[in-house]
This record gives structure tokens, C-alpha cells and sequence, in this order.
């Protein structure tokens, strides 16, 4: 991306702030999805990847950015130059993100880059369009433990201003476990991407495991893009990917996004982190209620989350 197409990115995002509302959910065979994206379905539905594309596909707030920041990476031999080229939304265009801003839509991003591309989603299985299958796209999933997702998600609501009110955190628990929230259902989505993850030939990634050994992660999906790096590379994109130096990074913290769409004074984009975290915000009777729908949702799959590591 050159800088004037980088600054023409920056200005859009700031000219929509001005514009923006917070826009009301629309469902999508079944999935709840912003008013937009239900706008342009067929146009997303209908999207051709390249054989060569690479799909990073995540419930919201479960380690997307930092995927798509490790996969940069990698492709461009941990150059951390290179990866400064543009914003992680330019870098790695979001699918179904449509018009207006606060990003230019994905799909028309999409259109001015030749493959491989690097794509993000945060679409269930069954709304992904049948070219990435048809095609035999890699696809890179990435999984979170329910009560840290809602969580985070729970943040991520109150301070994009584009998604709907939040409300307060008791009812946002029910609305997550009823799957009212933005692309749908946690348990549903999880559970897709699963049960067809060896058909499908997609890597399927905990969070959990990536915060307790990033560099164990870090060379599976180096192995699965059929790259070689060196282990001085290696180690130095575990490095580049911290927490902390992602939090500073002005091309992957979503700090150029203003305030009347992102407004990091309620909360930063990237927040924390952690594992652990719904540990300071669930109370015991919330917990429990918790857990028991869980078990319910759950039942008989095998998905080895973790709480807590």
C-alpha cells in the first residue's frame, strides 16, 4: 500500500466518525449480523477467493488480531518493517465489513490486492462463502474459552461504537449465552469450525494455548503454511507478537481509528490479554448460572478449553 493509499484509509475512518451510529443487528439465515453486512450479503456470499488466499476465521475477541499479526510475520520473514506497511485492516482485509467505515469494506480491499491475500472473518462456518471450500483454502481458526471471550467482548461492545449497545454485564451474560450478540452464537460458532476442521483441512488454534507457549503456536502455523524460518526468526516474531509490543503498535492496536467509533477512553482495543480475566467479573452466583448452561450447550463435544492455565 503506498502512503497516499494508506493516508486516503486513515481520512475515511476519521471522515466516518462523524458519521457513524451504532448500527442494529439483521439476521442472516439465522445469525444476527450488523445492518450493513445483511445489506450486502449477497455480494459476501458470492465472493471467489484465490485457491491461494488464507482465511483467518474467529468469534470476535479471541486473539484475531494478534493471528493475523503472527501470520504477517511469517510471511514476510519477521521483516517488522514490512508488517508497519499499512493498518492490520489493510494488511488483512475483514470479509464482510461493509460500507460505511469505520473500514473500508473488505470486499473492495480485497479487489485492489492480488492474491495471496490475507483474509479475516468473523463469520460461523455455515455463513463463510462455499469459494474457500470449493477452493481448498487454508483456514486458520482461532478458539477462546467462553467466559474470557465475553469478556473481552463485553469491552469490545462498550467501546465500538458501531455495534449495539452493550448494556449492563448481567444482561450481557444472558445475551451471550442466547446468542444475541453480533455473528451469533460462541457455542455454535465454536462447534462448527470444529466438527469440520479435518475435512476442511483447517488449523484450529486455542488462545489459551497460544498465551501459554506462543512459540510452540507460532511454528504450527508456520508449519502449516508450508514456510521454513530460522529460530532466530522464530524467536523474533514471538517477540514482535507480546502483548505489550502489539499494545504499542500503532498499526496493530487500532489506535488510528478515532474516538467517535473506537473510544479508548472506555476501553482499549486491546484490553488485557490475559487467561483468566473473568475471574474479576464474574460473581459466584454468575459463575454457576454460567456453567450450567455451558454443560447444556456443550454437551457431548470434546473441545479441550481451558479456563485457565
Amino acid at each position: 500500500m503506498s502512503k497516499e493509499e494508506k493516508m486516503s484509509y486513515t481520512e475515511a475512518i476519521e471522515k466516518a466518525g462523524t458519521l457513524l451510529t451504532r448500527f442494529p443487528l439483521i439476521p442472516v439465515r439465522g445469525i444476527p449480523l450488523m445492518n450493513y453486512i445483511a445489506q450486502n450479503w449477497d455480494n459476501i456470499w458470492a465472493f471467489r477467493p484465490d485457491p491461494s488466499d488464507l482465511l483467518i476465521a474467529t468469534y470476535p475477541k479471541a486473539g484475531t488480531t494478534w493471528t493475523q499479526e503472527i501470520i504477517d510475520l511469517l510471511l514476510h520473514n519477521g521483516d517488522a518493517e514490512a508488517c508497519k506497511r499499512a493498518p492490520t485492516p489493510v494488511r488483512s482485509p475483514f470479509l464482510e465489513i461493509t460500507s460505511p467505515p469505520p473500514i473500508p469494506s473488505g470486499l473492495d480491499l480485497l479487489k485492489t490486492m492480488d492474491p495471496p491475500r490475507l483474509i479475516k472473518t468473523h463469520l460461523p462456518i455455515q455463513l463463510v462463502p462455499p469459494g474457500f471450500w470449493e477452493n481448498k483454502c487454508k483456514t486458520i481458526y482461532v478458539a477462546r474459552n467462553a467466559k474470557d471471550n465475553l469478556v473481552s467482548y463485553f469491552y469490545f461492545d462498550c467501546m465500538n461504537k458501531t455495534q449495539p449497545e452493550p448494556g449492563p454485564w448481567d444482561g450481557y451474560i444472558d445475551k451471550f449465552m442466547r446468542g444475541e450478540l453480533s455473528w451469533g452464537s460462541w457455542y455454535d460458532h465454536v462447534k462448527g469450525y470444529w466438527a469440520e476442521r479435518e475435512k476442511k483441512n483447517i488449523l484450529y488454534l486455542f488462545y489459551e494455548d497460544m498465551k501459554e507457549n506462543p512459540r510452540r503456536e507460532v511454528e504450527r502455523i508456520m508449519r502449516y503454511l508450508d514456510l521454513s524460518l530460522s529460530d532466530e526468526v522464530i524467536s523474533k516474531i514471538v517477540e514482535l507478537t507480546s502483548f505489550k509490543k502489539m499494545k504499542d503498535n500503532p498499526m496493530a492496536n487500532y489506535s488510528f481509528v478515532p474516538a467517535p467509533v473506537f473510544d479508548h477512553s472506555v476501553s482499549s482495543f486491546m484490553r488485557k490479554g490475559e487467561v483468566g480475566d473473568w475471574t474479576n467479573h464474574f460473581t459466584p452466583e454468575q459463575s454457576k448460572k454460567f456453567d450450567e448452561d455451558y454443560e447444556k450447550q456443550m454437551k457431548g463435544v470434546n473441545i479441550p478449553f481451558r479456563t485457565l492455565i
